[in-house]
């Protein structure tokens, strides 16, 4: 699904990305932790196409997101850590702009549309302008823009911040449809705990390079996640 070789990514005499490579495939939730500045969101911005890097490849579905990135982002969807939205737009013709440009039939995009806003108590909100919007309605918004589509990739930098718990729960539980359904999630997040139990693949970054990769039991053995974390940032 998304293969990530080499992948090193340099700010002036920062490396912040430093020959990474990872392979998320179909049916895993693959969790990305690490510090502030070990280089997730970077890594995530090369994967969905915002950022430029300076080597390696990384491919969708066999994809190169350099060669071919237009087929690469039909295919994903892409939640940023504070989601820039149009202020000026209300939440539904916000949703509907993201259906147009995804070619979404008017009967399909009004029936998920409609389930998901109903699952996340936000029907009401719709109709308001985004501006209105506190932080865990803007990321309430943007999940669902990134499930419309139905993409076979989602990548989320952070999902988890600004959720209320059962927005939280939600998503979690929609994370996990996703992926038994054969998609496949990338994500990072700084909540260890919700890692360990959602996640079936975590990579841990320090520095801008990949210390520790595996299937969770691979990476914690008898430990806790957060146990294994704070000793490999120790070192």
């Amino acid at each position: 699904m998304l293969n990530i070789e080499h992948l090193t990514k340099t700010y002036g005499e920062t490396r912040a990305v430093d020959d990474l490579s990872l392979r998320i495939r179909p049916g895993e939730i693959f969790g990305f932790i690490g510090h502030n500045g070990a280089g997730k969101s970077t890594t995530l911005k090369c994967a969905v196409g915002i950022l430029k890097f300076d080597a390696g490849e990384i491919t969708i579905d066999s994809d190169s997101i350099k060669a071919a990135p237009v087929r690469c982002k039909q295919k994903l969807a892409y939640i940023p850590d504070n989601p820039d939205l149009y202020d000026f737009m209300s939440g539904s013709k916000y949703l509907n702009f993201i259906a147009d440009i995804f070619a979404i039939p008017a009967d399909v995009r009004l029936e998920r549309i409609h389930k998901y806003a109903a699952a996340f108590e936000m029907m009401s909100a719709l109709s308001q302008p985004i501006s209105a919007y506190s932080h865990g309605m803007k990321q309430k918004l943007a999940v669902i823009s990134a499930w419309l589509h139905d993409p076979k990739l989602i990548v989320m930098d952070e999902p988890f911040v600004g959720l209320d718990p059962k927005a939280s729960h939600l998503l979690k539980e929609m994370m996990r449809t996703h992926c038994d359904n054969g998609g496949a999630i990338f994500f990072s997040t700084h909540v260890l705990e919700v890692a360990e139990k959602l996640c079936d693949k975590v990579a841990i970054i320090k520095q801008g390079k990949l210390i520790k990769v595996g299937t969770m039991e691979e990476v914690k053995g008898d430990d806790s996640l957060e146990e294994v974390f704070l000793e490999l940032e120790a070192e």
